[in-house]
């Protein structure tokens, strides 16, 4: 079984299931997504979200293949391009954080880690870029027909801390570590191990990276 993860783009955007193709649940607010749905067309409003913040921000979503089939994604934005992220009572997301507003798995390869996969990639996308944190709205009660909202237990098990408890609504943190600052740790750690390690110089010509202990005359 071989797995891969890509960027969500205009050019993939139709291999999301067609149900969650045509949800603007989070990119639009209650009103408006209302409005589109009775009278508008679904699939070009998220088209539109997409081209939009792609263009305006970067890379905010994930697909994964199993085998060359599309078996779940991942979206995630920064709040202020999540519309919806202000109908939750426990908003409003940290400033210092980007939203993950979609996660969703094919239910028959639910169990076997893609979840976790899509975690897993977009915190180093975002790592890259030197964000310090996601956060999620979660379901705490999710139900069959209640898909626009990761389920709580889920974030949980991924790593995910609540950061603001509630019923129904809790909202979640998952800590990252920017790229700054493990760049700074990995410096630092090949700074003590070259101090701890003398590496012997070579034959070639090259003055050794140690300098060579003091030579001690013959004692007459």
């Amino acid at each position: 079984m071989s797995t891969s993860v890509v960027g969500l783009t205009l050019d993939n955007v139709d291999e999301l299931p067609k149900r969650c193709r045509r949800c603007v649940f989070w990119e639009l607010a209650p009103h408006l997504g209302e409005q589109a749905a009775e009278y508008g067309n679904l699939e070009l409003e998220k088209e539109a979200w997409l081209s939009s913040t792609l263009l305006e921000w970067g890379s905010c979503g994930k697909i994964v293949y199993v085998d060359r089939v599309a078996a779940g994604y991942a979206v995630y934005a920064p709040p202020a391009a999540v519309p919806r992220a202000l109908a939750f009572p426990t908003g409003p997301v940290s400033h210092d954080a980007i939203l993950l507003t979609a996660l969703a798995v094919l239910p028959e390869k639910a169990g076997s880690g893609i979840g976790r996969t899509l975690v897993q990639a977009v915190a180093k996308d975002l790592t890259r870029r030197g964000v310090k944190a996601i956060e999620a709205f979660g379901d705490a009660a999710p139900t069959p027909d209640a898909r626009c909202v990761v389920p709580a237990g889920f974030l949980l098990a991924v790593g995910f801390k609540t950061v603001r408890a509630h019923q129904r609504w809790p909202r979640l943190r998952l800590e990252l570590r920017t790229a700054l600052s493990w760049k700074e740790d990995v410096e630092a750690a090949l700074e003590r191990l070259f101090g701890e390690i003398t590496i012997p110089a070579q034959n070639t010509g090259q003055l050794p990276t140690v300098a060579p202990a003091p030579v001690r005359a013959p004692v007459r």
